[in-house]
């Protein structure tokens, strides 16, 4: 399993650790991934997925899943994570306006 968001394709990033003395060792700096289980109203279901913390506060801004991956670029975005987008996008495309 890849260290990347499924929502913000945020990975891994490297760098150094920098002593005292100026050493430089090589490092990683990890995202907060955290496992969540989100709730799509369009689709009325559960989806599990796998997001960094600073993603977990974005769907909760945006007003949840679905509006998230309404406005979130599909290049950023997991493959699961596209197909969700591509099903709520028709299922609200299929639906009369009220």
């Amino acid at each position: 399993m890849s260290r990347t968001c499924e929502l913000t394709a945020k990975a891994v990033m490297t760098g150094n650790n920098v002593s005292h003395a100026n050493n430089k060792t090589k490092r990683r700096f990890l995202p907060n991934l955290v496992n969540v289980t989100l709730i799509s109203e369009v689709l009325n279901q559960n989806v599990r997925l796998r997001v960094s913390a600073n993603a977990l506060r974005s769907v909760e801004h945006r007003g949840g899943l679905d509006a998230f991956l309404a406005k979130a670029d599909a290049k950023e975005l997991s493959q699961r994570a596209r197909l969700l987008k591509k099903q709520i996008a028709k299922k609200l495309a299929g639906q009369p306006a009220a």
